[in-house]
């Protein structure tokens, strides 16, 4: 794999970013590639480990080392068929993916894994950028139709490992853009639009359908879809937010996380922002931003007060603060629970952990101020974590905005689900295996985040891909998709 030797020669080198003063100018990517030469050299750190612990990490089943070894012999064409044969959107995942791929690297035992993430992107921008990547419409169609509901990257995958069937599948999104989280809950600067659309038109182009400012549920009803078509899939996501229950949620000031990021998204596309979202317009600009939760969605918000202009930004986390390091020894090759920075920690923020908002405070019904306490957690004898407020430790902090980020409770609850009528799990997500994908009504599928809860998006591409193999198999009895 790679150079037999490489590993011992060539140092871990990633792509870089913009500095902060030039990146918070703008809402366009940062991220700086590296060369072709530079990736060859990367790519010939891969060693053959005999076990690619890897694949163990990364939920599409990447064949890492294979194009790895490709790049490295210059057989960028070769590499990127292979990404693609498992993995249908890589420049989604090449640039927003977590890369537990990397945790699971055997060179990650001394924290020097291969700059996976960054080959992967560099593959399929290459083949876009050379003309590699074309429609794959089928050779014959089936006859069979099915309707995907919601078009996040479950949907898309699904959909489009579909067309590719010969089914004719139409899929259908509630907003405007064909996307879903993709589109607007992830700010450009870390995923650019275009490349959505450049997907839409190669799937368009296979003969999928697209049919958007439809909510289903509402503009048209479960029953409906399953009487006009022959199989429906539901890939709707986990848009069910965590709410604050405190004293003065009711203030202006408090929103969640997706109604900032996806306002500020939908002003980049250049949509009227006076119909953008009920409650108005969203800005940090001049104000004191307090973001609450510590994972990526707050770290989005962060970068994007940065850029809105705010005055202070200050995330909070009722986590303890993680190790900076994990012990390999314990938790290799899963991924291991540390404490990570993002690009945004650099942008002008200060973080703070273990510490539960107890109240809000203002006046006119305008936020104000947060009224918080520190935490402490203990494991109990049967090994549960338990958390109790440290006396005395109550505190305030200055808040004009505060950003609630604090993850998704599962599938948004409403006419949808009231008329699927569908089993549900115990965490409250549509009911169905990892084999069949079959909800408890007949010829009524789910993939991704409305099934698994919220997740990844590389594990949204994978339900996608599997479920599509399903769907094939419920309508033609045999199928030649992989799982």
């Amino acid at each position: 794999m790679g150079k037999t030797t490489g590993f011992l020669e060539i140092e871990r080198r990633d792509r870089a970013y913009e500095k902060p003063e030039i990146r918070l100018k703008s809402f366009t990517e940062f991220v700086r590639p590296l060369s072709p030469e530079e990736l060859n050299g990367q790519a010939a750190r891969c060693m053959d480990c005999g076990i690619p612990f890897c694949h163990n990490g990364c939920p599409v089943n990447n064949q890492i080392p294979d194009w790895n070894n490709l790049v490295y012999q210059e057989q960028w064409r070769q590499a990127l068929v292979n990404l693609h044969s498992t993995n249908n959107f890589p420049e989604f995942t090449g640039r927003i993916c977590p890369a537990p791929c990397e945790a699971s690297c055997t060179l990650n035992i001394d924290d020097n894994p291969v700059t996976i993430k960054t080959i992967e992107c560099a593959i399929v921008d290459r083949g876009w950028a050379e003309g590699w990547i074309t429609p794959l419409p089928p050779e014959q169609r089936t006859g069979k139709t099915v309707a995907v509901v919601g078009s996040g990257p479950a949907g898309m995958a699904c959909a489009q490992q579909l067309a590719r069937a010969g089914h004719a599948v139409t899929l259908i999104e509630r907003e405007d853009r064909i996307g879903g989280l993709l589109r607007y809950g992830i700010p450009d600067f870390k995923m650019e639009k275009h490349l959505i659309d450049r997907r839409v038109d190669q799937m368009a182009a296979e003969g999928v359908t697209f049919q958007t400012s439809t909510e289903v549920g509402k503009d048209v009803s479960i029953d409906v879809l399953l009487a006009e078509y022959h199989a429906v899939v539901l890939t709707g996501g986990a848009e069910w937010p965590r709410n604050l229950d405190v004293v003065g949620r009711d203030l202006e000031g408090i929103h969640y996380a997706m109604d900032f990021l996806t306002q500020q998204n939908k002003r980049d596309a250049g949509d009227d922002e006076a119909a953008a979202a009920p409650f108005g317009t969203l800005s940090a600009r001049g104000k004191h931003v307090v973001v609450i939760g510590g994972g990526d969605t707050g770290a989005d918000c962060i970068g994007t007060s940065a850029r809105q202009g705010a005055a202070s930004i200050t995330q909070i986390e009722i986590m303890a603060k993680p190790p900076v390091h994990e012990n390999k020894a314990m938790v290799w090759p899963d991924w291991p629970t540390k404490l990570r920075s993002s690009y945004a920690h650099d942008e002008g923020c200060e973080r703070d952990w273990a510490v539960l908002t107890k109240s809000a405070t203002g006046s006119n019904g305008r936020l104000e101020a947060l009224t918080c306490v520190r935490v402490e957690w203990e494991r109990t004898p049967d090994g549960r974590m338990t958390m109790h407020e440290v006396a005395g430790s109550d505190f305030q902090m200055k808040a004009d905005l505060v950003l609630l980020a604090m993850g998704f409770l599962g599938p948004r609850r409403g006419s949808l689900l009231e008329q699927a009528r569908v089993e549900l799990d115990p965490r409250g997500n549509v009911l169905a295996n990892t084999v069949e994908y079959r909800t408890s009504r007949d010829g009524l599928f789910t993939a991704g985040d409305m099934r698994r809860g919220q997740s990844l998006v590389v594990w949204a591409i994978r339900e996608g891909r599997q479920c599509a193999r399903a769907v094939d198999l419920f309508l033609m009895g045999s199928s030649t998709l992989p799982r």
